[in-house]
């Protein structure tokens, strides 16, 4: 029993007889997508794999050995319907093709909450809702099963109308693999805004600001770009595979003293409390809902503030020497 950690559910709580007769309709073959079907159906359960067109993804299926079909077809029987699609996309999905063909005991599974914490799907109260979120990249969760394992999972319940919601979340965790990791349980809403939280203060926003403007400090103080990118940046991976493998401790005992001691007694100096705060402010507009209010209308009105952001960010300095670095760099890697 962890003294830290809530419940974890492992091998022995999960029972892949909630799931197992079921008719599964996987809908969408991305990175998520492609390892639940091919996990699940290594686990013996019924998946049938919806796809909206007959793209990229219908023939990276059909190279798996995976039969694709249209989302309507999938749905034709199905007792689990699995949204493995973009946030964005999910609701006109639901709205057009899952919503008519909803009967009362059927289940609705997320692997992010998005949709239903913002209410974007509103599912009738006779349908099971629940979530099985992997903590980690598609393809790791296709990695870690492949080689006997399984990568963390999230669970949680919005609608139980069966009384056994858990046990199918259960299920469905196990079925990827998840439950010879752990699986912890939690909330949509809990899910959805600390995923949030997490992408912008920190992993995706809040990291990639940090790098840019670390190279750009350097190259303003005289340096050369390639030197301040190898230093602010492309160094990044071999710290943050400390910490995944050793945690934050681990990896300061894994650099040198002067790394250790400039780091520590800097670090609180650059992300001080005023940025603590900006952060907080930040966190607080994901909870009461503007951030989701803000990005369905970006995305409504065709993302044309994302498509500059990215195209600033392509055309940067970091960018361009970046791309050169990355050759040398991976030009040096040992053959797999």
């Amino acid at each position: 029993m962890s003294k830290v950690l809530g419940k974890v559910y492992t091998e022995n709580d999960a029972d892949l007889k909630y799931v197992k007769d079921k008719n599964i309709a996987v809908l969408g073959y991305g990175s998520q997508g492609r390892a639940w079907v091919l996990n699940l159906l290594d686990s013996g359960l019924n998946v049938k794999l919806g796809l909206e067109r007959e793209g990229n993804s219908w023939k990276k299926a059909q190279e798996d050995g995976v039969k694709p079909m249209k989302t309507e077809d999938a749905l034709k029987g199905a007792d689990i319907v699995i949204f493995l699609v973009p946030d964005m996309v999910q609701r006109k999905i639901y709205a057009e093709k899952v919503k008519p063909v909803l009967k009362p005991g059927m289940d609705l599974v997320f692997a992010h909450g998005f949709n239903i914490h913002y209410k974007l799907i509103q599912p009738p109260e006779n349908v099971d809702v629940y979530m099985a979120a992997p903590k980690a990249p598609g393809p790791s969760v296709r990695e870690f099963f492949v080689k006997g394992g399984g990568v963390p999972v999230l669970v949680g319940v919005n609608q139980d109308y069966s009384g056994q919601a858990l046990q199918k979340a259960l299920a469905i965790a196990k079925g990827l693999g998840a439950t010879k990791a752990g699986v912890l349980e939690t909330t949509f809403k809990e899910e959805t805004e600390t995923d949030l939280m997490g992408e912008q203060l920190d992993l995706v926003g809040g990291l990639t600001a940090m790098l840019r403007a670390t190279f750009h400090t350097i190259v303003d103080l005289g340096y050369r770009p390639e030197m301040a990118y190898f230093e602010a940046i492309n160094e990044m991976k071999l710290i943050t595979d400390q910490i995944y493998e050793k945690g934050l401790s681990g990896m300061l005992r894994a650099v040198s003293d002067t790394a250790k001691y400039g780091g520590l007694t800097v670090g609180t100096y650059v992300i001080n409390d005023d940025v603590k705060k900006r952060m907080k402010e930040k966190a607080e507009r994901i909870k009461s809902g503007k951030f989701a209010d803000e990005w369905i209308e970006e995305y409504d009105e065709g993302s044309k503030n994302l498509a500059s952001l990215m195209d600033d960010l392509d055309n940067s300095l970091e960018e361009q020497v970046g791309r050169e670095l990355r050759e040398i760099v991976l030009r040096g890697q040992p053959k797999k």
